[in-house]
């Protein structure tokens, strides 16, 4: 059975395939921008009664008139039948569409990571037939993402970095960056990769810390965690705890910016009891240069 964590890790390459281009790049490998993306059938079933289908397959053109496609697997784990599975992927993509095809593979911990990155050879030890190269994206080459303005920029990519951190001891400042930055998109968008960064992290022990963090604000966030939460937050107290927790956010984002908060702009923060007026501050505080900025009426 395919896990949630599994899911999320190749779905966060289907709602944004530019995050692709934009992660490699920053690894000195310079995949142009896509300017067309297809979704691609994934059933690449044969018909003998062997089924074979990969996580997800896209076609990608790029302003250059090149197009590649790009394979996306998810690996929780080494497993030694894997490399054949995706040699298969690639030689049967490349006769199926006479295009370059572009292996990825995500993971969550530095060794699975290792392992998928090496290459694999098919064929005898004088001659090898086919050598096999993935691209691998994981905990020691995906940004650790903990500034909330930076998070703010590249939702897909503050995504990608929480999933594929979840099992590292910075999680919890990954996830906290990734969760205010969702405050300040649409509600569509911030519950699509909210809910992809409940299932990728599965079972690592950041996902409590991801639950504690939906259940202050993300009221639009409807995966099973927040519909119990929002049932249990009809309780009395809900209102003050949402706008202590939109608070603490607010100041937090101002530390982590280095801008300095006299005590009566802090007071004035913790006794605001407007969610709509924290709202609008909390927007502010993510370009802020001054904390008087925050309170100015539009957009700093």
């Amino acid at each position: 059975m395919v896990s949630s964590s599994h899911e999320a890790m190749h779905r966060i390459f289907q709602e944004d395939p530019g995050v692709f281009a934009r992660t490699f790049r920053a690894l000195d490998l310079p995949f142009p921008d896509p300017v067309a993306v297809s979704l691609m059938p994934t059933d690449l079933t044969e018909t003998r009664p062997t089924e074979r289908r990969v996580d997800t397959l896209l076609k990608i053109d790029t302003a250059t008139g090149e197009s590649h496609l790009l394979i996306v697997e998810a690996q929780g784990k080494k497993d030694p039948g894997k490399p054949a599975a995706w040699a298969y992927y690639v030689a049967h993509l490349y006769a199926k569409y006479c295009l370059p095809p572009v292996l990825l593979v995500t993971c969550q911990d530095r060794a699975t990571a290792e392992w998928a990155a090496r290459p694999f050879t098919i064929g005898p030890s004088q001659w090898s037939a086919l050598t096999l190269r993935a691209l691998v994206l994981g905990p020691h080459n995906v940004p650790a993402i903990t500034d909330p303005s930076t998070a703010a920029r590249d939702i897909p990519l503050a995504t990608l970095s929480a999933v594929t951190h979840g099992k590292d001891p910075n999680a919890p400042a990954i996830l906290k960056a990734l969760a205010i930055a969702l405050k300040t998109v649409d509600e569509e968008t911030a519950r699509i990769f909210a809910e992809l960064t409940e299932l990728g992290l599965g079972t690592a022990p950041a996902a409590e810390t991801w639950r504690q963090l939906m259940s202050v604000d993300l009221s639009f966030f409807r995966s099973e965690t927040s519909e119990r939460l929002r049932a249990e937050g009809r309780a009395e107290g809900r209102s003050e705890g949402r706008t202590e927790g939109r608070a603490e956010d607010i100041l937090l984002i101002l530390a982590a910016r280095g801008i300095e908060v006299p005590e009566h702009a802090r007071e004035r923060i913790t006794r605001c009891a407007d969610l709509d007026t924290l709202g609008t501050w909390l927007t502010n505080a993510l370009t802020a240069t001054t904390a008087e900025d925050l309170f100015a009426e539009g957009p700093a």
